[in-house]
């Protein structure tokens, strides 16, 4: 008889050029994003509301840019990183069209890189994922790369090969909404009077509060973004893994990371890109997710004397306080409490509101 079960890609199934559809298209439902706030209390004014939104020129509330991130992410899973041991890094990820509930994204995906790892029991994948929604616009297109799981440590493996990727995404490759009313923009619904002329290079932001996460929060997590990846919803396998639990979803420390950074940054109202990201240590349930920001850049934008942009540096903590602005010391080494470290440039209202 057949097999019909899918047990996932192992390291050696990736080839360099391999391109793949991914299975289940996702219609963004009002019940995705009412969960996502309830997993992560993100209070961004922009995703809360359709008359905010309306009045800067949006039909409706366009969904969290994170959790759209999320949705075009889970599609991958099975293909790419069912059998991960870890995901560890994005770069150029830049966020296109807007995604509105009743949208429908689907992804794709290419194999860009592989390198073996020195163990032989598990080797890097590389690929290069794009989200579309259903006028087959760009909605997301990332890197990521993967720690994969070998089915045989024997199988020899391919010539290594790393792709060089950009430290940062370019302004000129921003998606910028060219009919926003940003003179309805309002602060004090928004949460905060700081824009973009009140930031300064070089400036860091303890955002103060903290988060603890529950064991049912990374699952109901993981579960909504259809994220089933072993490492994350598996306890009977886990238990005879590194940490005898599961880990995690590092995506669901990104969210929490954004939601804790409204307190300091209220009228970030769209990410722009991720330029790059690293999950510097496992997150497990009972722990205590706290984060701090750096302005790494102050974007002023060709043309748009009402948006500017910043490139932000957030590092998000585990049971450890931020006022002291942990990260890692001057050979790149992170305490055990680091765990992100996450380079990504937001959109603010510039001028005298």
């Amino acid at each position: 008889m057949a097999i019909k079960t899918n047990p996932g890609n192992f390291f050696e199934d990736f080839r360099l050029g391999r391109e793949i559809v991914h299975a289940v298209p996702r219609t963004v439902t009002a019940g995705d994003v009412a969960l996502h706030i309830g997993l992560t209390g993100s209070r961004f004014a922009l995703n809360s509301s359709d008359t905010f939104a309306q009045a800067i020129g949006y039909g409706t509330a366009p969904i969290d840019d994170i959790l759209v991130f999320h949705i075009v992410f889970g599609r991958t899973v099975a293909d790419i990183s069912l059998n991960a041991v870890a995901n560890l890094g994005y770069a150029q990820c830049r966020f296109g069209a807007p995604v509105h509930v009743g949208d429908t994204l689907t992804a794709r995906s290419i194999v860009i890189g592989l390198k073996e790892n020195s163990s032989g029991e598990t080797g890097i994948v590389y690929v290069r994922s794009v989200g579309r929604n259903q006028r087959d616009e760009v909605v997301l297109d990332y890197v990521r790369w993967v720690m994969v799981r070998k089915r045989d440590r024997a199988k020899p493996a391919p010539d290594p090969h790393v792709p060089d990727l950009a430290g940062v995404v370019a302004p000129a490759d921003f998606h910028l909404p060219a009919d926003l009313r940003m003179q309805n923009y309002d602060r004090a619904l928004a949460g905060s009077p700081h824009g973009w002329e009140d930031y300064r290079k070089g400036e860091r932001i303890d955002h103060v509060d903290g988060m603890t996460l529950e064991e049912s929060d990374h699952m109901t997590a993981t579960r909504l973004y259809q994220n089933n990846a072993k490492v994350h919803f598996n306890q009977h396998a886990e238990s005879k893994g590194r940490f005898g639990r599961r880990l995690i979803y590092g995506g669901h420390i990104i969210s929490l990371a954004r939601a804790l950074s409204f307190n300091g940054l209220a009228n970030a109202f769209r990410v722009l890109a991720i330029n790059g990201g690293r999950h510097a240590n496992p997150c497990f349930a009972g722990d205590t997710v706290y984060a701090w920001s750096e302005v790494l850049e102050t974007i002023a934008l060709p043309g748009r004397s009402d948006l500017g942009a910043l490139r932000l540096r957030t590092i998000a903590t585990k049971d450890r306080l931020c006022a002291d602005f942990p990260g890692p010391d001057a050979a790149g080494k992170y305490p055990a409490e680091v765990v992100l470290d996450l380079d990504y440039t937001i959109l603010l209202p510039r001028g005298t509101p």
